[in-house]
């Protein structure tokens, strides 16, 4: 792991983050949710802290009913749409950032495998993660 900050952005650089600190978890989500805002057959992720991060730039939200059942919240980029990071600013503990927006994708080590259950055959799973068929405990 790294003491230097996590930072990262979307696409045309409106909307940049820092995340200080070490991730909570790193991993990959098969639901189809993030499935379908990805166009791909999961999103990598890692949360951190709300406390360890700061944005740059307001975003676009879109709000869906997340597994769980409450609100899921997606932050895009308003100007180019691209896909930075999940979770309410300002209303929760901590944040997903979405590991394809790291300015280094050599930081991004997953752990574990979400939402296992239901995913399509060609979404193959790497070897040696933690293989969960919804979410975590």
């Amino acid at each position: 792991m790294t003491d230097a900050p996590y930072t990262g952005g979307c696409l045309c650089g409106a909307l940049r983050y820092e995340a200080r600190g070490q991730p909570l978890y790193m991993g990959h989500c098969y639901c189809a949710d993030c499935r379908k805002a990805s166009g791909s057959g999961f999103i990598p992720f890692m949360a951190f802290a709300a406390a360890d991060l700061t944005f740059s730039a307001p975003t676009r939200t879109f709000t869906c009913v997340s597994a769980r059942g409450s609100d899921a919240v997606r932050n895009s980029c308003p100007t180019c749409a691209s896909l930075v990071f999940g979770g309410p600013v300002g209303q929760t503990d901590s944040h997903t950032i979405y590991a394809g927006s790291l300015d280094d994708p050599s930081l991004f080590r997953p752990t574990m495998a979400i939402f296992a259950k239901g995913r399509p055959d060609w979404a193959v799973i790497p070897e040696g993660l933690e293989v969960f068929e919804g979410l975590p405990d």
